[in-house]
């Protein structure tokens, strides 16, 4: 008996053709098996006891890396082969595979690179199929050597040796190599060696830009106060907190509360920053009035063996805030005014690709960037049989393609506001049209007429348009994660998104599923004193809401405000957290996004139950909670609490008011990456017997925007 195999899904640069040769051995099947433009295509003969075997093993003891979305099996003429081989991938035809993420180094590579007696001792680019570069150094499909940026570095005589035999770990890795044949690391300024040269000069306090996986980092001791300050004042970067690298999961235990689902992530192939509750000492300036702390482990070997000799270091994405990370060695100038000296190989990135950000959420992970060890691994959507662009918001900008079943949700680009980072998206939507063979007839993009990621949109030729309202979007997002079609009561809670009425959105209640929405209430709207300079000094939302409780502000801004110019209407959650946060004196200005929201949820007491309350009947009335919170003669963080609580509580009752329409609640937007307002929305909502859906494989801010605007427009294409 022969049969023909294909096998889609994440199977290629994660050794799955040696493992289909190794199990043919095993079971004493003939044949072949090759990687082409679609996946893995296999022949196997042998009895058909054999064969039942193979078929079942080929999804159930798939490698670690490997993501099998589906096998199709048909029989075929037998041959009478003897033997089985792997054949080389044949050229031509149209991309149909997928791409693995770049996972962190596996245990059996870390225990070469520790091991003197080993050819790849201290080798800082030591690989196996099980782990190394994938998604960053890939230039097309299928994922042979010749399509990577390792293409340059010729196999020696023993790396081909391991290469070409099926019972090596590093059969068909095509990143392999070892000193003799692969990339080389140097530091500049001076000589000798360089990870020594590299961890001294950190330790002294110098700041220095490292070359990783998908870009640069800036790097200095974590505990070195001056370094620090340093570091913030270069990158223009006055409040975000820096994270954090340590080598192992003692010393994270050191900095910050770990627990089993934080000691998962820290430690899974992915390798994302994960925010904890920080307990150790840090120098000042690395989380400037923060109570978290974003920790990371090393996830490539030069990063192992940096960390042995600097102890905890900052590692920040190098470039100037707001620009895109720096990962071509020919704009190194870009650092130029910030690095004092560099860590670089020679072995290109193709992608430039973030880290990761993850917050624990209920003991699971919640996405609040989804980049580096994540993307480009696609997410499942309802097929459909076009092929679809998502161009994603402003803030936080992700893109996203799709194709069949699969939407493939970009890295990080960032904050479309300056060249840089528009043609990172631009080159990204072309270079992943390009690997997944997407070619999108249907453009879906944001309702603001200003976003940049819209006029691209609007300025591409032959295409199908599709505006998606941003609020929808989310809901979208939230519905297409959970693998779910609504409708639901969508609860939409964040800063800014443009409203069909003309107005600021952020603070919505819809009636949603994938095709359409209804508004059905919101949180009333106020005016922005100043428009966006309300945003960046949330002080003026403050004076906005004391006026409207009839309360004396400050004269000048309540003028602009009644006056109608330049203080436009917005129900947004955000501003409404913005007040709160200037009232209770914890920000009057900001330097990121969302920071006096983040610093509110920070000072407030966790086990304070007690609420404010809002009238709820057309509109929800975020001005109650602002005079309770006034009149409240409390300590600061009891008041940030009943904040907190009140505006769980105002949530609750408002869906309560529509369960007619829905009894499950999808909980989207940024305001909720509050992890307490999100958990006491979520308790409220469950004991009024609602079911609630949240963000699982996107981030609920606008990193999710692009995949909902795909789910919306699959439904429109079908």
């Amino acid at each position: 008996m022969r049969v023909a195999v294909r096998v889609a899904g994440v199977v290629q640069g994660v050794g799955f053709r040696p493992f289909v040769h190794a199990l043919a051995l095993r079971l004493g099947l003939a044949g072949f098996v090759g990687n082409d433009v679609h996946g893995v295509f296999v022949e196997a003969e042998g009895t058909p006891q054999q064969i039942e075997a193979f078929s079942a093993a080929l999804r159930d003891q798939a490698p670690p890396l490997a993501v099998v979305d589906h096998i199709e099996i048909r029989e075929t003429p037998a041959t009478g082969d003897t033997g089985f081989v792997i054949v080389a991938s044949p050229a031509g035809g149209t991309a149909d595979t997928l791409i693995s993420a770049d996972p962190a180094t596996c245990d059996d590579c870390l225990r070469e690179l520790r091991d003197p007696a080993d050819r790849r001792f201290r080798y800082p680019f030591v690989n196996c199929t099980n782990c190394g570069p994938r998604f960053t150094i890939v230039q097309g499909v299928p994922y042979d050597r010749p399509l990577t940026t390792m293409a340059a570095f010729a196999m020696c005589a023993e790396c081909k040796q391991e290469y070409e035999d099926p019972a090596d770990r590093r059969f068909h890795a095509q990143p392999v190599c070892c000193p003799a044949c692969g990339p080389t690391l140097r530091f500049e300024p001076g000589g000798g060696d360089p990870i020594h040269a590299a961890a001294e000069a950190i330790k002294r306090g110098t700041i220095v830009a490292v070359k990783g996986l998908g870009g640069y980092h800036l790097a200095v001791g974590a505990r070195h106060e001056e370094a620090a300050k340093n570091l913030r004042t270069r990158k223009h970067r006055e409040d975000k907190p820096f994270a954090v690298m340590v080598a192992d999961l003692q010393q994270a235990r050191e900095l910050a509360e770990v627990g089993e689902a934080a000691e998962e992530a820290l430690t899974s192939r992915r390798r994302p920053i994960v925010l904890l509750a920080k307990t150790g000492h840090l120098a000042a300036a690395v989380a400037p009035g923060n109570r978290r702390i974003g920790l990371m482990l090393p996830y490539t070997p030069l990063h192992h063996l940096l960390l042995e000799h600097t102890g905890p270091i900052v590692l920040t994405s190098a470039n100037v805030s707001d620009e895109p990370i720096v990962y071509r060695d020919e704009d190194l100038g870009r650092l130029k005014d910030i690095a004092d000296a560099f860590l670089v190989h020679d072995r290109p990135i193709h992608v430039r690709t973030d880290d990761s950000v993850v917050r624990i959420v209920g003991k699971k992970p919640q996405l609040q960037r989804r980049s580096r060890g994540y993307a480009p691994e696609p997410l499942s959507i309802k097929k459909t049989t076009t092929h679809l662009l998502g161009c994603g918001a402003e803030l936080k900008n992700t893109f996203c393609l799709a194709k069949g079943r699969h939407a493939f949700v970009s890295h990080h680009i960032g904050d479309l506001e300056n060249y840089e980072t528009l043609k990172s998206f631009t080159e990204g939507i072309a270079h992943f049209e390009r690997l997944f063979a997407v070619d999108p007839v249907l453009v879906a993009h944001d309702l603001h007429p200003e976003y940049l990621s819209t006029k691209y949109a609007l300025d591409r030729e032959d295409v199908e348009l599709l505006g998606v309202q941003h609020h929808h979007a989310h809901i979208a997002a939230c519905l297409a994660d959970n693998g779910e079609d609504g409708p639901v009561l969508g609860v939409a809670f964040d800063g800014t998104g443009f409203g069909p009425d003309g107005t600021i959105w952020g603070g919505e209640f819809l009636l949603a599923d994938l095709t359409s929405y209804q508004r059905l209430s919101h949180l009333r709207p106020v005016a922005m004193p100043g428009g966006v300079m309300a945003i960046r000094q949330p002080w003026r939302m403050a004076a906005s809401y004391v006026d409207e409780l009839g309360r004396p502000a400050r004269e000048d801004v309540v003028k602009l405000k009644r006056s109608g110019i330049n203080s436009p209407l917005t129900s947004s959650a955000g501003r409404l957290f913005d007040a709160a946060a200037a009232l209770l004196g914890v920000r009057d200005t900001i330097t990121y996004e969302g920071q006096a929201a983040i610093e509110l949820e920070q000072l407030a007491d966790l086990t304070e139950k007690s609420a404010y309350r809002a009238r709820v009947d057309d509109v929800v009335h975020g001005e109650d909670l602002i005079a309770a919170l006034l009149d409240d003669p409390g300590s600061t963080a009891k008041r940030a609490a009943r904040f907190h609580n009140g505006v769980a509580d105002a949530i609750a009752r408002t869906c309560d008011r529509f369960r007619d329409h829905s009894t499950t609640v999808a909980l989207s937007g940024g305001v909720f990456q509050n992890v307490l307002l999100l958990d006491r929305t979520i308790e409220q909502l469950a004991q009024k017997g609602f079911r609630v859906l949240t963000h699982r494989n996107v981030p609920a801010n606008d990193g999710g925007i692009s995949f909902g605007q795909v789910a919306v427009a699959s439904r429109t294409s079908r």
